[in-house]
């Protein structure tokens, strides 16, 4: 027997609902090195505003290394940005990738990573771990250059 109480619970209930769409395989980019990912986020990022502000991006990949996606996970201000892990592995997990590669900018123009940067980059390899999932670097871009963690064995 139905009660109406119940009933009214059911149905107002919120629905989650899971949508996404692989892009077609022949028209997928290729990524087999930090400079391929530079190239592919400078086509991607306004190149006017990134000695401005703070952006961090996260580019979402294949088990083949192939871009499923790129997402702008966050926009700061000349001194950082707030960075949402949740955020970050949400979109992963919707996208089905099997590894990741993070980026964001330095308006400074200096391409060491801060504390901050490094204690990020740890906590999102040990988070997508748990998902089986690979942080494959972690990229700091300027107008001029980047630096890849992995490239200086910091990953």
């Amino acid at each position: 027997m139905k009660t109406p109480f119940l009933t009214k619970e059911i149905l107002s209930c919120a629905e989650v609902e899971i949508h996404y769409k692989r892009p077609l395989f022949s028209k997928m980019k290729s990524i087999a090195s930090a400079q391929d990912v530079d190239n592919l986020l400078r086509t991607y990022i306004d190149t006017n505003v990134i000695d401005v502000k703070e952006f961090f991006y996260v580019v979402l990949l294949s088990r083949s290394n192939k871009v499923l996606g790129i997402s702008t996970i966050g926009c700061g201000s000349v001194s950082g940005v707030i960075v949402n892990l949740k955020e970050i592995f949400q979109l992963t997990l919707l996208s089905h990738a099997s590894q990741i590669v993070v980026a964001h900018n330095h308006p400074s123009g200096k391409l060491t990573p801060s504390e901050n940067d490094k204690q990020l980059t740890e906590k999102l390899k040990q988070g997508l771990s748990l998902f089986d999932v690979k942080l494959l670097d972690h990229l700091i871009l300027t107008s001029e250059a980047y630096l890849s963690f992995a490239d200086e064995g910091m990953l």
